[in-house]
């Protein structure tokens, strides 16, 4: 009996080892649930609504995504399981296992795709800044010895740090916990700055209290590529997500999406970010690609 149950717990070693390397859609068929990491409050990509429901641009993205997964393993009622994630927990849980993917505001990069893989890209941005309209900021030389606020574990972080570095502009970094804190920093006078992708810029001002008294500007630090966070060396679940995004690309409903979330009203305060869909977006959707801008 005891060689009968130590062979068993082997087995279920065996059988439960791949969910995390390489069978993505095996753990989700086994389990009945796929797992999605969000963002709580990056807008307009996934953040709550005033009813603590999740929405947003990658959100949407998400979820057809789990349409696809369904129709994939012919799981029509293969139930979603809505994970929070921060830029600091969003990696762990991926490749733990507590998501199976993670779609939000994450950039891909090389040091990244050393530990994860990612879907083809759903958004591109460049890093700039946000201040008052009336501080005399117009550009990033204009931060020096000023405290500056980002969020941590951010590309707009590590790029922050090397520009402070490197032109020694004796700058104050302050390393917030997500945007929405870093915004507070900044509407409460505790930094002059929030450098962070322009579109989370954005996002943000469309919360504010008076978003007239806030301006987004600078000379764009970098070009970044969002994609959705898949676990590595999984080709058969990478395969299914690419297609549902580039079949949402080349279809016309990406734009659609896109225009929903940058060009209409969206919520908690019904005000529009008139973002303008860009070249590099337009070009993205007619040649569907997960290449990141290293």
């Amino acid at each position: 009996m005891k060689r009968t149950l130590i062979a068993a717990g082997i087995a279920c070693a065996i059988l439960s080892a791949p969910a995390l390397a390489g069978n993505t859609l095996g753990k989700i068929k086994a389990s009945g649930v796929i797992a999605l990491g969000h963002r709580e409050s990056s807008i307009p990509f996934a953040y709550y609504n005033n009813q603590q429901q999740v929405i947003g641009y990658s959100h949407e993205h998400a979820l057809k995504i789990v349409e696809a997964v369904k129709a994939e393993l012919r799981m029509p009622n293969l139930r979603v399981r809505l994970v929070p994630v921060t830029p600091t927990t969003r990696m762990g849980l991926l490749q733990n296992g507590t998501v199976d993917i993670e779609c939000g505001s994450t950039t891909n990069n090389a040091e990244r795709r050393k530990q994860v893989a990612f879907s083809n890209s759903i958004f591109i941005s460049g890093i700039r800044l946000m201040t008052r309209k009336d501080s005399g900021i117009k550009d990033f030389p204009d931060l020096a010895d000023k405290s500056v606020v980002t969020s941590a574990n951010t590309t707009s972080e590590v790029l922050l740090r090397k520009m402070n570095d490197e032109k020694r502009m004796q700058m104050n970094i302050v390393s917030s916990k997500d945007h929405g804190h870093a915004f507070q920093m900044l509407e409460t006078g505790r930094a002059v700055a929030f450098v962070m992708d322009d579109a989370l810029l954005y996002g943000e001002m469309s919360q504010a209290r008076r978003s007239s008294d806030w301006l987004v500007t600078g000379t764009p630090q970098s070009r970044e590529a969002y994609g959705c966070m898949l676990r590595k060396d999984d080709p058969a679940f990478k395969k299914v997500v690419d297609a549902a995004i580039a079949e949402l690309q080349t279809s016309g409903e990406a734009e659609r999406i896109y225009n929903k979330w940058f060009l209409n009203t969206i919520p908690p305060n019904g005000i529009s970010l008139r973002m303008p869909l860009s070249d590099d977006m337009r070009a993205l959707f007619a040649a569907p690609n997960d290449k990141g801008f290293d």
